[in-house]
This record gives structure tokens, sequence and C-alpha cells, in this order.
């Protein structure tokens, strides 16, 4: 199976529901998004006919998990990757993007933040991204509390390229960011040292929540700053571990409840390992979501 590290490499209803939920509903409530790197291998195998999958289970939205500057999105060119999503009504709002300091066989791994990154962001305006996501450090991008102020100078450096082409970058957290180092969190030093307006969020719910941290709290503290979500449930066990949307421990209506805050433009579904297809799984994250959550 391929890695995380490898791929990322490499109207009435809804009316009704408003005066349930109205700050939920006021934002792009029609869109149930999908991240990809769900359905990592299928993709790999045969992208346009997963994404066919991916379209006919319902999900109307997708980000993107592997860009590499040379085999493009998923082996195709922008205008091709664009034809084909629009073949299946799904629209792209964002997409996964990396760091570049880790090397790849002892050479740069292009398409990154460090490695030719003009070309990454007019890739991805071609295909229609309106926000590029810092996807994962891998360990020896973390480093000390200096540098995640490096890193938080790298991300300020490529969100003003990203602006010049009409697109929002972000940052995606997994749990690490919250251990903390001199008594301060590597999390906060990303958030307090870039740019509210460049730089904004893509929080994960799952990984935020195993780190012990409440994520409407965050949201509270840094309204606004948190457009993207990853929508990932908690499985019961003393293991913690992934599990379908609304299978898990985690608490989305409440989450949920508090989007407007947070700045909610759009959401994902992505469970990192399922225990059989992956393609029940997104069934039945997107099963609960559109009954419960939009």
């Amino acid at each position: 199976m391929t890695t995380r590290r490898s791929f990322l490499k490499t109207t009435g209803v809804a009316s009704a529901s408003l005066l349930i939920r109205p700050s939920f509903f006021e934002y792009k409530t029609s869109y149930i998004g999908l991240q990809l790197y769900t359905v990592r291998d299928a993709m790999e195998k045969d992208p346009a006919g997963t994404l066919a999958k991916v379209a006919q289970i319902g999900y109307n939205s997708i980000e993107a998990a592997t860009y590499t500057g040379s085999q493009l999105f998923y082996g195709m060119d922008a205008k091709t990757f664009a034809d084909t999503l629009k073949q299946n009504n799904l629209i792209i709002p964002s997409a996964h993007y990396r760091l570049g300091e880790e090397k790849a066989n002892g050479a740069d791994t292009k398409g990154t933040m460090l490695h030719e990154w003009d070309k990454a962001v007019d890739d991805a305006a071609a295909v229609g991204i309106k926000h590029m996501v810092c996807a994962w450090l891998s360990e020896q991008e973390r480093g000390n509390i200096d540098h995640y102020k490096q890193l938080a100078a790298t991300l300020n450096k490529s969100a003003e390229v990203c602006k010049k082409a009409g697109i929002q970058l972000c940052y995606h957290n997994h749990d690490f960011e919250f251990a903390a180092q001199d008594g301060q969190l590597p999390y906060d030093i990303i958030l307090n040292n870039t740019d509210k307006d460049l730089v904004k969020m893509e929080i994960d719910l799952y990984w935020i929540t195993k780190a012990k941290h409440d994520p409407i709290e965050m949201f509270k503290q840094h309204p606004g700053r948190f457009p993207l979500w990853h929508v990932k449930d908690m499985d019961k066990t003393p293991e913690q571990a992934f599990t379908e949307v609304g299978n898990g421990t985690i608490d989305f209506k409440k989450i949920f409840e508090n989007a407007k805050t947070a700045g909610l433009k759009y959401f994902f579904v992505e469970q990192d390992k399922c225990p059989g297809s992956p393609f029940d799984s997104i069934t039945t994250s997107y099963n609960y979501i559109k009954k419960n959550l939009v």
C-alpha cells in the first residue's frame, strides 16, 4: 500500500435546515468533499475510474493528495486533470503540497514550496485550485522552535506567490505540532508567526482531537483562520484508530455548529486507513454527513 510519505511526494430541504443550523448553512454546504489520499491506491492504478466512483457515491468536491512537479496531477497535466474532473461534475477547491526540505534519493523534490513553487502555483491555477495546502512535515522538516519560525517565514513567502494567482495558502496539522517544546506549541508558532490573511489553516479534526486540544476553542482563539477542514473520525478503542465519520467519538454536530466562527468554506472526508474497501468506508461517511451534517 502506498504510504502518505511516498504518495505526497510522488433546495427545499436545505432551506428548512437553514433554520436549524444557520451558522453552518451560510457556507457552501452543497459540497461534500473527499481527500483523495483515502483512495490513493485506486487513484494510482486508475485515476479516471476512481474519480468516477467517487462521484457516483455522491461526492462533488475533491482535494488532491499529490503533485510532484514532473508527474503533475496523478500523471495528468493540468488541462487533462481539469477535464476529467469536469466530466464527473467534481470541483477541486484544494490540493496538498510538500515543503520540500526533505530530498528524494538525494535530489530536490520539485513542485514544493522550496523548489519550483512558481510552476506548482501556475499548474494549480490552471486546474482551478483555490487553496494550496502544506500537507505534512517529515521528521527532518520539523525540528525545534526556531525551525518552526523558519517554516512560518517560508509559508509567508510562498503565500505571496499564491496570492498573485488568486490562491490561498493553508497549513494542515497532524498531532506533532501540539507536542510542547520549551513551553511552546509548534502549532502556535505557525499561527502566530504567519500573516493571518496570507496563511490560513486546514484543520484536521482527528489529529487535533487526538492531541487533546479542542477545535472549537481553537476557532474562538483564531476566528476565520480555518476555511478548510478534514472530517475524519476516531474509533472507540484504546488505539483511537481512524474510522468512518459517525462511527466514532468525535462530536461533529457540535463542531459544525461553529463553522461560522472557524471561517469554514470547504470540508473533506479523509480516512487514512480503512478496514476493507475504502469505497465502502467513504460511502458510510458520505451517508452520515448527508443525513446529519448538511
